[in-house]
């Protein structure tokens, strides 16, 4: 059999009937797992793709891991900047906090047939990829968890150089004693952040304390938990460059509790510049992660691959910027 393989051919090899194959190509569920395993195999093996006269529904679809917040906001907003222009609609979808989807979100895209598929965060396994390009559904990750592969398109930011210049900042403010409150460990973007923490003392001659950093896992309440943890130490840090802005929110509440007053007795900077970051009490200085923007690209990419355009590159990040406001503030001796 030739790798352009017709569905009838696959259902032959498979012992099942045209019918079958088309029912696990769209997505059907009135299919057993073992026959759609099966048939998934043997599309994925003859690199089986439907043909260009399959319409797609004018939908976008729009995957966060977590859907919540302020930053998700920021997202949809750039979705919705492009589609609006492109006459498609969007279709959200959370994965309840996972970096990988399931089949049952699988068979439900493959069902709604989307123009495209943008992911945030989450990332699809070599399996669901398959199941996507031999339907012709393009996809893009956002600001991706882990290493997307170099085939897949990506839109991200420039994290290791925002996490540089948070430290770098209070380097030249004369704090030494730099804490930092990570997102987790698992995530490219977070362990990114905290390399240009380290790359920022080193290059100042200051020693990296592992006593000084904390995971978190982006959420007010890590920032609070992680923030008493470094306040309440002997010798507690005089700043602190958290892995987002929610978590600054939460380090201010623990400065709060042991009486520190931010920024004459404590230095925070964050990371994204939601809105909030200008309405909290003291303004908060930050790392702009431009959400929006990153959205709108990863959105035009993705429309582009479902017109046949192929990109010039399949990695695109974004630059990100300090943005100095009331919550750092030089360093005194003596605190």
């Amino acid at each position: 059999m030739t790798v352009a393989a017709t569905l009838a051919e696959i259902a032959r090899e498979a012992g099942v009937s045209a019918p079958t194959v088309s029912k696990v190509l769209n997505g059907r569920t009135d299919v057993a797992p073992a026959t759609r395993e099966k048939v998934e195999a043997l599309l994925r093996r003859h690199g089986y793709q439907r043909r260009r006269g399959h319409q797609s529904a004018q939908l976008l679809e729009l995957v966060f891991h977590e859907l919540e917040s302020s930053w998700a906001m920021e997202v949809i907003r750039g979705v919705e900047n492009v589609v609006r222009e492109e006459g498609l609609s969007v279709v959200l979808s959370e994965s309840s906090g996972r970096l990988s989807l399931g089949q049952s979100w699988m068979e439900g895209v493959l069902a709604r047939r989307p123009t495209g598929v943008v992911l945030v965060l989450s990332g699809l396994d070599r399996d669901q990829q398959a199941q996507l390009t031999s339907r012709k559904i393009p996809f893009v990750v956002m600001d991706p968890a882990g290493d997307p592969g170099q085939d897949v398109p990506a839109v991200g930011a420039t994290n290791w150089h925002g996490g540089l210049a948070a430290t770098r900042h209070l380097l030249e403010l004369g704090h030494q004693r730099i804490g930092v409150i990570a997102g987790p460990s698992r995530m490219m973007c977070s362990r990114a952040r905290v390399d240009g923490y380290r790359a920022a003392l080193e290059t100042a001659g200051v020693v990296y304390d592992p006593e000084l950093v904390r995971e978190g896992d982006f959420h007010h309440e890590a920032g609070y938990s992680a923030g008493l943890e470094l306040l309440r130490l002997p010798d507690r840090p005089t700043a602190v460059f958290t892995g987002n802005d929610l978590q600054a929110l939460g380090l201010y509440e623990a400065a709060r509790e042991q009486g520190l007053r931010i920024p004459e007795e404590l230095s925070v900077v964050g990371f994204d510049d939601l809105p909030l970051a200008r309405w909290v009490g003291p303004p908060l200085t930050t790392v702009r992660q431009p959400l929006t923007e990153m959205a709108e690209v990863a959105t035009r990419m993705v429309i582009d691959l479902a017109r046949g355009n192929r990109p010039s590159t399949l990695r695109v990040d974004l630059a990100t910027s300090l943005v100095e406001r009331s919550s750092t503030a030089p360093f005194r001796p003596g605190r």
